[in-house]
């Protein structure tokens, strides 16, 4: 597994639709938000929460199609499903790697981000809080979605509009997390639901997405 992971992170790293991809992006919201908007601070403030949350989740989809379908085209899928390691882990292996090489970096620049968009004080624990523990969650929902188009040609349109509502949950109670970390409130109700999302998929998930590699491998 330890190889499978290391072997994932070099390929994603090198094929450049990993890190620099997804932390260009969120970049790149950052900077535009407050210019479409206007400087007011009040209003960057108050839809900060929101904009990262957004950031983030769309950083993590643009990768997503590279988890499956590289070694789908060259045939390492077929070798890892009739692999010793059982399917669920080579799953599982994967998303750890797409959250490292996509998710990890952008729960690390997020207060810089935060910065940029005026974001409280108060609000950036919550905000490496929150995306620490629902970026986790987009990594295996993406894998699932992924599982499912892998080997359809013009695959990734189609995993976008499957995996895009699934996401909805946990940008919801993630961005609640942080607008009611930044305003002084409770978040534990959210925090708790954000992990309990992050809890189930990394539960359930990897043996759907077993599932349905094994039946797009038939």
């Amino acid at each position: 597994m330890k190889a499978l992971l290391i072997r994932d992170m070099r390929l994603a790293i090198r094929a450049g639709g990993g890190f620099g991809l997804g932390l260009a992006f969120f970049l790149l919201v950052a900077v535009i938000v407050p210019l479409g908007v206007g400087p007011e601070q009040a209003v960057l403030g108050r839809i900060a929460p929101g904009i990262l949350w957004v950031g983030a989740l769309l950083s993590c989809l643009l990768s997503l199609d590279r988890i499956f379908a590289l070694d789908f085209e060259d045939g390492s899928l077929d070798l890892l499903a009739t692999s010793p390691m059982p399917l669920e882990g080579v799953v599982a292996v994967k998303s750890a790697a797409h959250w490292l090489v996509t998710g990890l970096p952008l729960v690390v620049v997020s207060p810089i981000l935060g910065l940029l968009l005026n974001l409280a004080p108060e609000g950036y624990v919550w905000l490496l809080a929150s995306l620490g523990l629902g970026t986790p969650a987009l990594s295996v929902i993406g894998s699932f979605g992924a599982a499912l188009t892998v080997g359809l040609k013009r695959g990734g349109l189609l995993m976008s509009l499957l995996v895009l509502p699934l996401y909805m949950p946990t940008l919801i109670f993630g961005a609640e997390v942080v607008k009611r970390g930044a305003q002084g409130l409770a978040v534990a109700t959210p925090l708790a639901l954000l992990a309990a999302i992050t809890a189930g998929s990394l539960a359930l998930l990897p043996f759907a997405a077993a599932a349905a590699i094994r039946v797009n491998l038939r």
